[in-house]
């Protein structure tokens, strides 16, 4: 899934991983720091300049747009020098002749410095950066090693993204704490002067049993209303909220801009620091690996039956309370990282959050309506603010 969303058209989508799972951060509740044992092998965990320049040039090759994004992801993106992302951009000048290409890159801005936003600036960079609200919900899970919290650093890597007018979104994972203070942290984000904003529920379990810093499922609805209200009442057209903007899509019958909502997945692969591709960000697994780009050509793999059966397997293995539900078409059983508990008669497992969606779709349903048919009369959808 891409994390950064800024809308644009492409066949094809790979995230790259030039740092692998590699972090200057613990965050605790982190699910891709323990990737790292797939590679068990490695000391160094850095993407080769042969391996960036093989994806740049099969990665362009693929796109029948000419508009294309390459996102960097991590760990810890900018644990890559500026040398390293110099070096992609001469790659991209070199393949990408007629195309135009943008960048986004998610950070938790620890790193970031005057050197590092010139650079960004310069070149036009999308910027993603993980803030979980204020400081004392920040700091309850983004650490250090040493169980200092980051939130100073990360605010000051924040006002340099200010500063030199970079473009940004804020990605808040909202775990098992930070979900009892949904009005504070959205306040938080506009004091921000962000517009844009992307809630990630921490959903982790072993066996089918949640991890206690996972969201609970009915408190995720809460959440999700009570923003909503927050937002509805005074920001729509100011503030683009991920879940809001998915929902009204589906509502007036557009695909939805984030993967989870989606029919089908198996749209967006990664490429690992080595050149290893994986059907997902979400399923970096020895079972969903496709093959290493030094071998096999990239659409090959994406486009191979594997990933096409992966893809399908999101509407193939939904349980009938999904197939009944009345907002099947705005969810279509979420992301299937999250479908683990069990329904005890045989079918498919139930996505954890369902009951929080619920909540969370019984809610915004009129409003949705109403925007809808605000949008049909060729009227703002902002006139909801207006409804009480």
């Amino acid at each position: 899934m891409n994390d950064t969303f800024r809308p644009f058209a492409r066949p094809l989508y790979v995230m790259l991983k030039p740092i692998g799972a590699i972090c200057n951060l613990r965050c605790d509740y982190c699910y891709y720091l323990e990737k790292t044992q797939l590679y068990p092998e490695n000391s160094k965990f850095a993407m080769s300049d042969s391996i960036l320049e093989e994806f740049t040039k099969q990665y362009l090759a693929s796109q029948s747009s000419q508009q294309v994004m390459f996102t960097w992801h991590g760990g810890e993106a900018l644990l890559r020098n500026i040398e390293f992302y110099k070096k992609a951009l001469k790659y991209q000048k070199v393949y990408g002749r007629g195309f135009h290409i943008d960048n986004s890159l998610q950070t938790n801005g620890v790193l970031l410095t005057d050197e590092w936003c010139r650079f960004l600036k310069d070149n036009n960079f999308l910027i993603g950066i993980s803030i979980d609200g204020p400081e004392h919900c920040h700091d309850h899970y983004r650490k250090y090693s040493n169980g200092e919290g980051s939130f100073s650093k990360v605010m000051r890597g924040l006002e340099l993204l200010k500063k030199y007018k970079i473009e940004y979104n804020i990605l808040s994972v909202v775990n098992d704490y930070n979900v009892d203070y949904p009005e504070e942290c959205y306040e938080f984000y506009k004091s921000t002067g962000t517009e844009f904003i992307q809630y990630i529920p921490l959903v982790e379990h072993t066996k089918g049993v949640a991890d206690s810093r996972s969201v609970p499922p009915g408190k995720w609805g809460d959440f999700l209303i009570r923003t909503f209200e927050r937002w509805r009442k005074t920001d729509v057209g100011k503030i683009y909220i991920q879940q809001f903007d998915a929902s009204l899509s589906s509502w007036v019958g557009v695909s939805p801009p984030v993967c989870i909502f989606a029919e089908r997945c198996g749209h967006a692969g990664v490429l690992e620091f080595n050149g290893d591709v994986y059907s997902c960000d979400h399923f970096v697994l020895p079972e969903y690996k496709l093959g290493n780009i030094r071998t096999e050509k990239l659409t090959n793999m994406m486009f191979s039956s594997r990933q096409q059966k992966f893809g399908s397997m999101k509407t193939r293995s939904l349980p009938q309370k999904c197939i009944r539900c009345t907002y099947k078409f705005a969810c279509h059983g979420e992301c299937p990282k999250n479908r683990f508990v069990e329904s005890h008669t045989g079918e498919p497992a139930i996505n954890y959050l369902c009951e929080g969606y619920l909540k969370y779709f019984n809610h915004v349903a009129p409003y949705m309506e109403f925007m809808k048919n605000e949008l049909k009369h060729q009227r703002s959808p902002a006139n909801v603010m207006r409804v009480n």
